[in-house]
């Protein structure tokens, strides 16, 4: 049998991690007078923290330096990572573990592809960590989606050619780099109703380990 891969993304996919980016950008942004709302976070899945930051920033009156810029995205994510506190195995979003253990039984690799430079520290602290046979998260790129750096490194620490590889996202800017970098690509939850996805659900709740069997058939 050829070598086959699924690679996660991880916020909104495996962990919903939203809530604790949007409280934390909220603060941050509050702190600084500058609006933020809901539809502005949901912007920000997908991509890097500097480029979320420089989305919020269009809404302030006031121009910050690259340094200034800096230390607003790290005063962010001390604000987030304290919340991470909290993350425990109960913070695993419904379906994934009967997934991971039915892909593992069909023999897949599997590997998480995030953006997230708390990736690590979200797979440990969730107990997900013993699952994945790979894991490239943010502080290993300098692209962010939707350049397929981050699944193509994935992919290339799996062994197993991005054709042969699935990519799990809940963002269009997920799918898109799935696409980019010649993976098919599955939409769940916002990238459920996107075009580019070769197959999609509402969560992993409704997948099943056969279904990537059928997601492989598809593509030969």
């Amino acid at each position: 049998m050829n070598r086959r891969a699924v690679i996660f993304d991880l916020d909104g996919v495996l962990v919903s991690t939203d809530e604790f980016h949007y409280r934390a950008w909220k603060q941050m942004a509050s702190e600084e007078n500058i609006p933020f709302s809901r539809s502005v976070n949901e912007k920000l899945r997908g991509i890097s923290r500097m480029e979320s930051l420089e989305i919020i920033l269009k809404n302030s009156s006031k121009k910050y330096s690259p340094s200034q810029k800096a230390d607003l995205a790290e005063r962010k994510n001390c604000y987030y990572k304290k919340l991470l506190e909290g993350l425990s195995p109960e913070s695993v979003l419904p379906g994934v573990l009967d997934l991971l253990d039915g892909l593992k039984q069909q023999r897949f690799q599997i590997a998480v592809g995030s953006s997230s430079k708390n990736a690590p520290y979200i797979l440990q602290k969730t107990g997900l960590d013993r699952f994945f046979d790979a894991a490239v998260d943010g502080s290993e790129i300098r692209k962010s989606k939707p350049d397929p750096e981050v699944f193509l490194l994935a992919a290339k620490k799996l062994g197993v050619p991005p054709g042969s590889c699935v990519v799990v996202e809940d963002a269009p800017a997920g799918i898109l780099a799935a696409k980019a970098g010649g993976m098919a690509a599955v939409g769940i939850g916002s990238a459920s109703s996107c075009a580019l996805a070769d197959w999609t659900a509402k969560s992993l709740q409704e997948a099943k380990a056969s279904d990537f069997i059928g997601i492989f058939q598809s593509l030969r």
